[in-house]
This record gives structure tokens, sequence and C-alpha cells, in this order.
């Protein structure tokens, strides 16, 4: 299942806000849309953020490639700037857009439409050693999983959040494959569903067998043993291994420590902000508050309540078993073993 994809000169978009009633595939050829199409979270997810990215820079570059040379850069600085301006925690985003600026720098000789090619490649790049990397991590991190356990999973981080197969869906597509005899439990994650509409619409389609139930049942199951390790993805971490991820991932954590279960993330090494010393750090993205007031469109609060709606949360390295990476399985200190990634 590819969330994003360009075929026939357009870049494809599941609408991941209609699923899974609806599956629906949007066509984009301007930059402008396909921010768009980010902060209205037709596309999420870390990964799929920043390949997304990536081709919103390239169909920029499309645009403008007739421009005067020093009018096309000043005019991919502001596509770069929109691009990075849709959301503010996941560091896949700028990773992919910095990485098209560095083509772009790399070839400041050649002409404007001589650059759409090799953006376009850069962008193409991007997408595919994503789909490798999900795959990389899904056989270190099956090795992790045992014969008939049971996972417990928050949010989506599935083939949906990536360019293909999934972080930490991927590695339990991985031991799936394996021939493990696994069970998934998938928590709904308020506020906006992505496990009870994305999470419970892959698995299912995929014939592993899934349970789904709301975020405030996991500590009891948990308790009542029936959950043997959790797995999720993350949108940034830290050089010391703290890990931002969808909200409620904190309180996860928390459950499974004090219930002694393994707690994995699964995230591909672009997803580490090495500069960024702890989750401290990290900028929690705040989203419309209507999102907690309404369900579906329907109103589920009274007016004129106050109400917070943070994205994300931080969950300290100290909750963390292991970090599932394409280059293998990090262990703590993480701050000795992360650092060793960038070699």
């Amino acid at each position: 299942m590819k969330p994003v994809y360009l075929e026939a000169g357009e870049l494809k978009l599941i609408d991941q806000t209609k699923l899974p009633t609806e599956f629906i595939v949007h066509s984009y050829t301007d930059y402008r849309k396909i921010a768009q199409a980010i902060v209205d979270m037709i596309v999420r997810g870390a990964p799929a953020i920043g390949v997304t990215a990536g081709y919103g820079v390239y169909f920029g570059a499309l645009e403008y490639q007739n421009e005067p040379k020093d009018v096309f850069y000043d005019k991919m600085k502001e596509v770069c700037e929109l691009l990075a301006s849709t959301r503010p925690t996941a560091v896949n985003l700028f990773w992919a857009i910095k990485r098209m600026e560095d083509v772009m720098a790399a070839n400041v000789d050649k002409e404007p439409a001589q650059l759409v090619a090799i953006l376009k490649d850069e962008a193409r790049a991007i997408c595919a050693e994503d789909i490798q990397m999900c795959r990389d991590m899904g056989k270190h991190g099956a090795e992790l999983i045992h014969q008939n356990d049971t996972i417990l999973t928050h949010c989506n981080a599935g083939a949906l959040a990536t360019a293909d197969y999934g972080t930490a869906l991927g590695v339990i597509r991985a031991a799936h494959e394996a021939g493990k005899n696994i069970s998934v439990y998938a928590d709904e994650t308020r506020p906006f569903l992505q496990g009870a509409r994305l999470t419970a619409y892959e698995l299912h389609a995929d014939g592993i067998p899934v349970t789904l139930i709301t975020d405030n049942m996991a500590g009891w199951m948990m308790k009542l043993g029936k959950i043997d390790g959790v797995i999720v993805g993350a949108d940034r971490i830290a050089a010391n291994g703290d890990v931002a991820n969808k909200i409620g991932t904190y309180s996860v954590s928390v459950l499974a420590k004090a219930h002694g279960i393994p707690m994995y993330v699964a995230a591909p090494t672009s997803t580490i902000d090495f500069a960024m010393k702890s989750g401290d750090e990290i900028v929690i993205e705040q989203r419309d508050c209507r999102e907690i007031s309404h369900i579906c469109g329907i109103q589920v609060a009274p007016d004129g309540v106050a109400m917070e709606n943070p994205a994300f949360d931080v969950t300290p390295h100290q909750n963390v078993t292991a970090i599932i990476t394409e280059k293998g399985v990090v262990y703590p200190p993480y701050d000795i073993n992360i650092p060793k990634l960038k070699e």
C-alpha cells in the first residue's frame, strides 16, 4: 500500500482522512496544494511526510524552471520555506527538504531546467530509500518478536505512514511473514483515530490478527497479561534517545515500564535529530481543538469549554527498551550508541 507515489507526471496521495470507509487518491502538481495536503493530514506519518516534501520541492522547481536563475533560486527558497512550515515536529520533513536544498546547492552551475530532472531523481531516491529502510527495519525488528507474541501499537506507523511497508508495522509484518503466530492490539489513538482508522485497516487487510481497543484500555490489557511487547514509530528522536511520537505514546511507555513489558521504537535514521541533545528541545505541534470537540463532524463537547490539543508527546529514553533502525537495533546507553549511526 503506497500512500505517496509519482505517476504520469502527478503526485498521488491516498486521502487518509477518508479511510477506512472511502479509498480516495488525489493528484497534485502544485507544491502549494502539496503543502496543504500535509497540513490537512491527507498524508501523515513522518517518513511519508518527508517523501511528500521531496516531491513538493521538485514540483516547485518544475513550476519555476523558466525563470532567470536568480529568480528561480529565490522562488525555490520560498517553496522550501512553505513546505517546512507545514508541521513542526516530524524531523523527516526537514531532513528531506535539506537534502533537496543540498542538491540545488551542489548544482548551482546548472540552468533551472536542467536542475528539475536532478531534483526529480533525488525525490524518487528519497522515496525508494524509505521503502528499503522499512524493509531492513522489519528484518532487524522481527528478531525481537517471539512466537505467539501479542504486540500493542499506538497510532499508525504502517505503510500509510511511509512510502510503503511501514516502521512499527513493518516489524510486525516481517514477523508475520517469517511465520511467527503473532497478534496485535491497536490503540484507537485519539483524537485523530489513526489506530482505529488506519492501523486496524492495514493489519486486517493483511490478514494479521488485530484487536482494536480504546486508548484507556491499554494498561488493563497489560495487567491481564495480554501484551508481550509494545512497538511504536517516531516523528523525531533526540541524540539521547528521547522519542517524540503521537500523543499518548508517553502514557503507553509508562504503563509498559510499570508492567515490565519491552517498549520498542522503530524508525529510520532520518528520524534521528543528531543535533538535538534531548527531547526537551522538541517543538510539539498544537492542532485545531475541533479535533477534540468533534468526532467525525459530530460535536461531543460543550461550547466554550477550554481545550488543548498537542499532537505529540515525548517519551524519555529511560522508558525505551531499544530503537529499531535500518542499520540495526540500538540499545542503551543511547547517548553513546545513537551517534554511532552516523558513521
